[in-house]
């Protein structure tokens, strides 16, 4: 794994897209966003998607990338995450406040 990323275990594990997830992964792209997400916010973003199954934005070299807005604490977050096959991760590529924005999970 790459330095620049950073990997958390969840407390309690998630079903996503039919795979129990127990790891977050976060890029280190989402530093530039510092000013307004933490790692603890994206990982009660991540915790939100649990038991939904969702349709892949793009797939490339075996990961499946997704966009999803959530809302949270009455703010629009918009998580860009992905995963591959039969793994027990989600990365997470980015995370932002869309503000404005609707949202797809409540």
């Amino acid at each position: 794994m790459s330095k620049n990323r950073r990997k958390y275990t969840l407390n309690k594990s998630i079903k996503v897209n039919e795979t129990l997830i127990s790891e977050v992964i976060i890029d280190s792209h989402v530093d530039k966003h510092k000013d307004h997400v933490t790692d603890e916010l994206i990982i009660s973003l991540v915790e939100l998607l649990d038991g939904r199954t969702y349709s892949p934005a793009k797939v490339q070299d075996g990961f499946s990338y997704f966009v999803s807005r959530i809302l949270y604490t009455e703010k629009v977050y918009r998580l860009v995450w992905l995963q591959k096959k039969d793994q027990f991760y989600i990365g997470v590529v980015t995370a932002f406040n869309e503000k404005g924005a609707k949202h797809d999970i409540p």
